[in-house]
């Protein structure tokens, strides 16, 4: 599964200029423009059924002040987070760090130094991310090590059958709707024109990971919504 990101920008501008930088850099990305919407994004529902990698928050905040946000999250979560401030806010990035960022990066910035330095990032807090072993009915998955196996045999599953159905086991027999995939696996959005011929590919691989499988009704449609993974699959 690709990294997650939360990206908290007010500016739409820039929060879609950017979003689109990070998907382009193989990056999943969770767009959020409010304090209370970063505070959701990690921390409700959402993040519970696929919880985030990442943060990049934005400390000037229309509603509530990056510093507090900053504050809440880590009292909340153990995610990563990276303040972003603009050039010369000398007191913010000290302010942003002393309130639980892991580093800042000072706008405005080139998209590789932000990957260079969300990397190093994930590099130094991987203990606080476990990826687990996930066990549906006569699935083993191990999301560490990439590895698939039914009925203790391995199975030789390509990048973009492990993302998807490693997608759909991460939500614990929750229906994934056709978008989520779309954004989540294949890093398509939904005001991208690729979306027609991504539907395309997820049927395709959804087909392939059947007869990989070989476990009828593991991976089960939701008419009109999406797929789900069943647990006595």
């Amino acid at each position: 599964m690709r990294v997650l990101v939360v990206l908290v920008e007010d500016s739409e501008a820039v929060r879609e200029a950017l979003a689109a930088a990070l998907r382009a850099a193989g990056y999943r990305v969770r767009p959020v423009g409010t304090g209370a919407a970063a505070l959701e994004a990690v921390t409700g529902p959402a993040a519970a059924a696929d919880p985030p990698d990442i943060v990049l928050l934005d400390l000037g905040l229309p509603d509530l002040d990056g510093v507090e946000v900053c504050r809440r999250l880590r009292a909340r979560s153990a995610v990563p987070v990276i303040a972003v401030t603009a050039r010369g806010h000398q007191q913010a990035r000290v302010l942003g760090l002393r309130s639980g960022a892991d580093d800042y990066v000072v706008k405005p910035f080139a998209i590789d130094e932000l990957t260079a330095r969300m990397e190093a990032v994930l590099r130094r807090t991987a203990g606080h991310v476990v990826a687990p072993v996930i066990v549906a009915g006569r699935l083993r998955i191990d999301l560490a090590r990439r590895v698939v196996e039914v009925d203790g045999a391995e199975v030789t599953l390509r990048r973009k059958e492990f993302d998807l159905l490693a997608a759909l086991a991460r939500r614990d027999g929750a229906v994934v709707s056709r978008a989520d995939l779309l954004d989540d696996v294949w890093g398509l959005p939904p005001d991208d024109p690729g979306r027609e011929a991504g539907l395309h590919s997820l049927e395709v691989h959804v087909a392939a990971l059947r007869s990989k499988l070989d476990a009828p009704g593991t991976v089960l449609t939701v008419r009109g919504v999406g797929y789900r993974l069943a647990a006595g699959g």
